[in-house]
């Protein structure tokens, strides 16, 4: 289907979904269910569900159902019974719900419907393929899954304040502090979240007992290897192992869920004899996973002490968004994206400037950039916020990069034919 991306996109032909008879040149409504995703195009289908904070709005079905974490058959008879909704669609209550009263719950309907009834009455009147409602992206997700009347949030645009302002009005919080962050360093990096994000790039993730965990990724799936490494302190190879696994187990499900690793994840842990400490390792990560958005299925033991997890894709992993192909290397290899250096290397320039004020500063920056650089200069200086600046550029076989001020005449003599932009 075209729907106005820059790739066609696929729709399932199914049964489920009524539209198995649709035919070329025919307009639809869909939904966007699962982003692009290198060669692969996004998903789409034509059955619509808006959520919402306690419950979701969906068109498959006419039904009330609930969250498979909501087990108590008297909060689920009490709800259904005072449930207010319109005939034409389905609702599935969230495990939210069971938290706030059957007002609250039949209002968010109120106001899900709406937005549904609005987005079928501008489809009436759309001469043309393109984006009816895209509910705030990520923004508005983070905000119905993860706000409360406990946060304080700040944003670094007065639209993005605008947006968390109508949420907020629209909603059903109490007092949430939103403010305005105008400081010309970046959100993250002030914040320190851009270390963080970093990081998530390692494939070695250390233990509190002195192992540690390696994730590497394959075409097919994510593999995480558990090893003893320096956790030495038990005389039984038997502990030792299971000591190991169970701060593994618990550290995987958290850097799955921080990575948003999707599809099928085989963990090799240290091989086990005990069936019990086996049993124990995948209560661990089954405890892991409990909060986890996604639909995860965990399976027990193999032969081999391997263990498979199958994690629904949602969004896209923080490799996606951090990394790109590396052209050196024929594309096999990945390297960090051109514009992301180019956001930390403005972060540095800003410190810099903090101090004092420098019009010279050299930048090392790996070979692998070189071309980025050189076939667009100008670009590159205004995406570091440079312009008023002498920029001399260095390169390295090294990911890392520097970037430094010349404070000395002798060091701008040594560099000057490097100078790219003055």
């Amino acid at each position: 289907m075209d729907i106005g991306h820059k790739k066609n996109v696929y729709i399932y032909l199914d049964n489920k979904f009524k539209n198995t008879k649709l035919k070329k040149g025919e307009e639809l409504l869909v939904q966007v269910i699962k982003e692009d995703l290198g060669n692969k195009g996004a998903k789409v289908t034509n059955v619509i569900s808006i959520p919402g904070k306690y419950c979701v709005l969906m068109t498959m079905s006419r039904e009330v159902t609930f969250s498979r974490k909501i087990e108590d058959k008297l909060i689920k008879q009490s709800i259904a019974e005072q449930l207010v909704k319109p005939n034409d669609i389905g609702i599935m209550i969230r495990t939210e719900a069971i938290n706030v009263s059957i007002d609250d719950i039949n209002k968010e309907i109120s106001k899900l419907y709406s937005i549904y009834s609005n987005i079928n009455n501008e489809a009436k009147y759309f001469n043309k393929f393109g984006l009816l409602f895209d509910n705030g992206g990520i923004l508005g997700r983070v905000l119905r899954d993860r706000l409360n009347n406990n946060c304080k949030v700040y944003a670094n645009t007065e639209e993005d304040v605008q947006y968390i302002n109508k949420f907020l009005a629209d909603s059903f919080y109490g007092k949430v502090s939103v403010k305005l962050y105008d400081d010309n360093r970046t959100l993250f990096d002030y914040y320190g979240i851009e270390r963080e994000i970093l990081s998530l790039r390692n494939n070695r993730v250390y233990l509190k007992c002195g192992g540690y965990i390696v994730i590497d990724r394959t075409e097919a799936m994510y593999v995480i290897d558990v090893n003893s490494g320096k956790n030495v302190k038990s005389s039984s190879i038997e502990k030792t192992a299971y000591i190991t696994n169970y701060q593994a187990a618990e550290e995987i499900a958290r850097q799955v869920e921080l990575r948003n690793l999707s599809g099928i994840i085989v963990i090799d842990f240290i091989d086990m004899d005990n069936e019990q400490n086996r049993e124990k390792i995948i209560q661990k990560l089954q405890e892991g996973f409990k909060d986890d958005k996604n639909k995860t299925v965990i399976y027990p033991f193999t032969e081999l002490n391997l263990v498979q997890i199958a994690r629904r894709r949602s969004g896209k992993s923080i490799y996606d968004y951090l990394e790109e192909n590396c052209q050196l290397c024929s594309g096999k290899g990945k390297k960090l994206r051109f514009s992301y250096i180019c956001m930390l290397i403005k972060n540095e320039i800003f410190k810099i400037d903090e101090q004092r004020d420098i019009k010279d500063i050299h930048i090392e920056i790996d070979e692998i950039y070189s071309n980025n650089i050189k076939s667009d200069v100008l670009t590159f200086i205004k995406n570091i916020n440079a312009m008023d600046k002498t920029i001399y550029v260095t390169y390295r076989r090294d990911e890392h990069f520097k970037v430094e001020p010349l404070i000395f005449s002798n060091q701008i003599e040594n560099l000057e034919m490097f100078k790219i932009y003055e």
